[in-house]
């Protein structure tokens, strides 16, 4: 039952959270949500800090997660890219755009999901002596 809490359901977390956004960014935007300028913006920030969230949670099953200082970089730069092929994928979309500062809150949303997976870590770990190897490699 450890892996599928561990590391079965993290990567189908991700997963599922990568259809949604491609299944909602399909279509046309809805009729009855009022299109405001920048009210999408912090839906954006949300939606792509979950996904660098979920992208370190699930990088950290890995094999060489260990070995990977750079983890909350790779989920942010994993999340930050997805947010553009989204945009370049809402060009092609009837009724849909791609706006450079959707892009520049997806990213920024990215940035802070791993900072906070990282924080979170850190913090899970806190009361562990700093001095060993393996909490010094998880926390980075």
């Amino acid at each position: 039952m450890r892996w599928w809490r561990e590391i079965l359901m993290p990567w189908l977390l991700l997963i599922g959270l990568c259809l949604l956004i491609f299944w909602q960014s399909s279509g046309p935007l809805p009729p009855r949500i009022p299109h405001l300028p920048g009210l999408d913006k912090p839906a954006h920030f949300a939606v792509y800090a979950l996904l660098a969230f979920l992208a370190a949670r699930a990088f950290a099953t890995l094999p060489f997660a260990d070995r990977a200082h750079g983890l909350p970089g790779a989920a942010a730069l994993f999340a930050a890219l997805y947010g553009l092929s989204d945009e370049i994928h809402q060009s092609f979309v009837p009724g849909r755009n791609a706006d450079p500062w959707d892009l520049v809150a997806d990213a920024s949303g990215a940035l802070v999901g791993a900072l906070v997976y990282r924080w979170r870590v850190a913090r899970a770990h806190a009361d562990k002596p700093l001095s060993s190897v393996d909490n010094c490699r998880r926390i980075l």
